[in-house]
């Protein structure tokens, strides 16, 4: 579905206009954009607070990124901007084959995968992690790039939005190859990256809001 419209010369477009845009609305500011590799197999892993996590990676990452989305989200008022920006439809509930099949297909292909481990909206300190990500990774032998996402979320709750001209900070952790465990069974082998994952995800998120001065969930001072 997601990939049948996939158009990349249109995508940077989109990612063009929202850039622009954002950079009307609030005090935007990227910080550490040389540590993604701009080419090669990749998985952005992000901390996710509010929905406005997913475009704001989508359009500030420094290279073109395709996002694993929830599925029933493609039913939304937002499922043709998915559609056309090339988004990858996902059950979470199930081993969903199709979308993990195509994300390692971008892999493959020397692209970038955007993840939230963290699976829905909650604190943004990835406290718990979905075993997509590390599946893909162990998969692919693709590099992992935590990201940290502030100020996406108003003092309202998961479900608001942040003032206008608040700050909105992104900031590119250093990427990780998840170690080899040669001899661990299969299961126990994906339980425990995705565990490695979530720490340095986790450690990254708390290493940025040192760095950047912001809270979680509100984008305001600490």
């Amino acid at each position: 579905m997601a990939t049948q419209s996939y158009r990349p010369r249109r995508v940077d477009g989109y990612r063009k206009f929202g850039v622009r845009l954002g950079r009307l609305l609030y005090d935007v500011e990227i910080l550490h954009s040389e540590r993604m590799p701009k080419t090669g197999a990749m998985i952005a892993v992000s901390n996710h607070v509010a929905f406005l996590d997913g475009p704001v990676v989508f359009v500030y990452a420094p290279r073109r990124l395709r996002f694993l989305v929830k599925r029933s989200y493609f039913s939304s008022a937002w499922g043709v901007l998915l559609k056309m920006t090339g988004q990858i439809p996902i059950d979470q509930n199930t081993a969903d084959r199709e979308a993990l099949a195509t994300a390692r297909q971008v892999l493959a292909d020397g692209g970038g995968i955007g993840i939230f481990p963290e699976g829905t909206r909650g604190s943004g300190a990835v406290q718990t992690a979905q075993q997509g990500a590390a599946f893909l990774a162990q998969a692919t032998g693709a590099q992992i790039v935590p990201v940290a996402v502030f100020g996406t979320r108003g003092a309202g709750g998961k479900d608001s939005w942040p003032k206008l001209r608040g700050p909105l900070r992104l900031v590119v952790g250093e990427p990780f190859i998840l170690t080899k465990r040669v001899g661990v069974p299969g299961r126990e082998r994906l339980r425990i990256a995705t565990e490695e994952l979530r720490t340095k995800l986790a450690a990254h998120v708390a290493e940025a809001a040192r760095e950047t001065g912001l809270a979680l969930h509100a984008g305001t001072p600490e």
